[in-house]
């Protein structure tokens, strides 16, 4: 058993791509089979050959390609449909010709544009019957030619064959568009790497580089690996995979991805990531999945489908037999059942609401927000009300240690950088940051344990420290009154001491970011109700929510206390965002009807956990992405009302007799090519720049 993925040419159909399934399904050896219609892709876990799987897609009139495989880009004119489809056209024009200029029989010519132009059609049909599955489009569309020609309008069944395959050429050509965000993503990486082996560059495919080898990247080179700069200097373009607009600076110690875009500086980089693994790869394989999963737009579309197809054919069997039985001519209602036939096919309702949503997803990768799903998609479309974590979704997220408060004969800074040795927390690296700058050299802590929340306890030479919140400790009221000032200043108090005395304070700052206060105007002009939600105290809380502009706050919670306030709002806004930086937020996240993580590149938590991840740290990326759900929702309903309408008025006008079958087909097509551009406009768009904010 294996599992193989295929990249596929010339599926430009919903509903052709369910049946593509199927018949693969269908295949001796095959076992499960999987078509991401939005993606062109298709994976496969089987015992055969790959060469019986690729011919058996052949044969249903598509192409497949093995992944990594080179596949063939040649003009859409040199293709076998189009030069097939061109030749059915001039044989019917010269069908015309000859039928207006002299008075000879010209069937002949309109039974080779048949052949020709049906022959893909024809081939797809037979092998649909031929494993027993549903009735697809090419079944209907043949059945009406061949009745057509039965009944002697050979000219309505060239016509109709034609538009069916010149429509079947626009749409590959068109849904391709939609397709190219995707591969614009798998181009960023380059396909070599500079190696330095002895001293010496070797170049070498990408997928030779493995874990820890050292890759020279050159001025103006895409940077082939994820991994660690370890010699050079230079900024970096992280703007194909993050969205950000400015270089960022790279140096020694500093991390870099595959597909971002070197600047002036020569960096040699040390592999952390094969390729297969990369931030960009994962990006890839996520959006593609995302593509892949159907919103409830189109589970509903799905289902609707399932039942209108059959139905529409057993009406038309009912139109081709009732009616003469009392008395109709055979004829009319035989060629008016064949042209309800031809409109029985939901391809344009079928293929509105992914044609929407790959393209929608596509933007958003291209500008740093990763989707994973319509469903997502859809319910960033309906949010009411943002809540927002501070320490590092609105604020930069590393703290600086502005003020040194000793109460005592010691060093403060040495006993709290030696305590938060070992912790992870922002804060805890502000503190050995500015103790590291000082030149302090932290002890080795003992029973290091994070107070979830609070800060941190650990032994130091046999005594035991605490380090953290105010609420640690039993402050007497002078310096409850210390710490309020210094907490009005919207600064964040940092309390040493033991179980028994308080040794002193730190007064640490975060900074804003600069485009939060402009997302959160954003945001309310949007009719978006905002919240903070923060661990820290009320007053640093109000004070960055009065400084962005943020609604309300609440102050002081730990994880626990987030999931009940996102609980709390959810039962009145109903749908509610939780923002937050993707690991400490994980259970709000998690909560809420959206999570979306801040700063997800190279995060692994952020990448898996996160229903939607801004790969960057800008907040900006969050009003945009609900205007881009909304945008979504607007444009899929746009188009499943124009084809359920398309279709009534034709079934209507079929009753009527106003309705041929060049004319059914045409609609049909120009339906479904409608759908597919108004779709694409979901393409277009990008997030705006918001006013800078104040620093606190």
């Amino acid at each position: 058993m294996q599992e193989s993925t295929y990249r596929l040419s010339n599926l430009d159909c919903a509903d052709c791509a369910a049946h593509l399934e199927e018949a693969i399904g269908c295949v001796r050896g095959v076992r499960e089979v999987s078509v991401n219609f939005a993606a062109a892709r298709m994976t496969v876990r089987h015992e055969t050959d790959d060469h019986e799987i690729i011919a058996a897609v052949r044969r249903l009139g598509y192409e497949a390609h093995p992944e990594g495989a080179e596949m063939r880009t040649g003009s859409v004119l040199r293709e076998p449909r189009t030069i097939a489809t061109a030749l059915s056209g001039l044989l019917i024009l010269g069908g015309l010709l000859l039928s207006r200029l002299a008075s000879v029989d010209v069937t002949l010519a309109y039974a080779g544009a048949i052949a020709v132009g049906g022959f893909y059609p024809a081939r797809a049909a037979y092998h649909s019957l031929k494993n027993r599955l549903n009735v697809d489009m090419n079944v209907l569309m043949m059945t009406a030619v061949a009745g057509a020609a039965a009944i002697g309008e050979w000219v309505e069944g060239a016509t109709v064959i034609f538009l069916y395959s010149l429509g079947h050429v626009l749409e590959s050509y068109t849904i391709e568009g939609t397709r190219r965000s995707i591969k614009k993503l798998m181009d960023l990486s380059p396909p070599t790497a500079r190696l330095l082996r002895g001293g010496e560059e070797v170049e070498v495919s990408v997928e030779a580089v493995a874990v820890g080898d050292v890759v020279a990247v050159r001025p103006g080179e895409r940077i082939p690996v994820d991994g660690v700069v370890r010699r050079g200097r230079s900024s970096v373009d992280q703007s194909p995979i993050t969205g950000e607009s400015m270089p960022v600076l790279k140096e020694a110690g500093s991390e870099v991805f595959a597909g971002t875009v070197n600047g002036e500086g020569y960096l040699e980089v040390e592999t952390t990531r094969t390729r297969a693994d990369t931030t960009l790869a994962r990006i890839i394989k996520m959006v593609e999945e995302a593509s892949a999963t159907k919103a409830p737009s189109q589970r509903f579309v799905d289902v609707f489908a399932r039942y209108y197809t059959p139905a529409v054919i057993g009406l038309a069997v009912l139109l081709a037999t009732v009616p003469p039985l009392f008395g109709g001519e055979f004829k009319v209602w035989f060629y008016r059942a064949l042209t309800l036939l031809v409109i029985a096919c939901p391809c344009a309702l079928v293929i509105s609401t992914p044609v929407s949503i790959v393209s929608a997803i596509g933007n958003a990768a291209r500008h740093g927000v990763l989707i994973k799903g319509g469903v997502h998609l859809e319910e960033a479309g309906r949010i009411r009300t943002v809540a927002f974590d501070k320490t590092g979704t609105l604020t930069e997220g590393e703290p600086s240690v502005v003020d040194i408060i000793s109460l005592d004969d010691v060093d403060v800074l040495e006993i709290a950088a030696s305590v938060e040795l070992h912790s992870e927390h922002p804060i805890a690296a502000a503190i050995t940051r500015e103790a590291a700058a000082g030149g302090l050299r932290p002890r080795r802590p003992e029973g290091f344990k994070a107070l979830a929340g609070l800060g941190a306890r650990a032994t130091l030479d046999g005594e035991t420290y605490l380090v953290g919140s105010p609420r640690l400790f039993a402050l007497d009221p002078d310096l409850q009154a210390r710490v309020r000032d210094i907490e009005e200043q919207g600064r964040t108090v940092v309390v040493v001491g033991t179980e028994e005395r308080v040794l002193g304070l730190l007064s640490v700052a975060d900074a804003t970011r600069p485009t939060s206060r402009g997302a959160v105007k954003e945001l309310h002009d949007m009719g978006v109700d905002t919240v903070l939600l923060t661990g820290d105290n009320p007053r640093t809380a109000r004070a960055v929510a009065d400084a962005l502009g943020v609604g309300e706050f609440k102050a002081g919670l730990l994880p626990g206390d987030k999931v009940r306030e996102v609980r709390d709002l959810m039962a009145g806004a109903g749908h509610v965002a939780m923002v937050g930086d993707g690991i400490n937020d994980a259970p709000a996240l998690a909560t809420a009807s959206l999570g979306v993580a801040m700063g997800g590149v190279g995060s692994d938590v952020a990448l898996e956990t996160a229903d939607i991840v801004v790969l960057s740290d800008d907040p900006a990326r969050v009003p945009y992405t609900l205007k881009l759900g909304r945008r979504a929702q607007a444009i899929i309903k746009q188009n499943v009302t124009f084809a359920l309408l398309v279709k009534l008025a034709a079934v209507v006008l079929v009753f009527l007799g106003q309705l041929n079958l060049w004319l059914a087909i045409l609609a049909d097509t120009g339906a479904s090519l409608a759908v597919i551009l108004n779709g694409m406009r979901l393409l277009a768009g990008r997030p705006t720049r918001p006013s800078s904010s104040p620093a606190l």
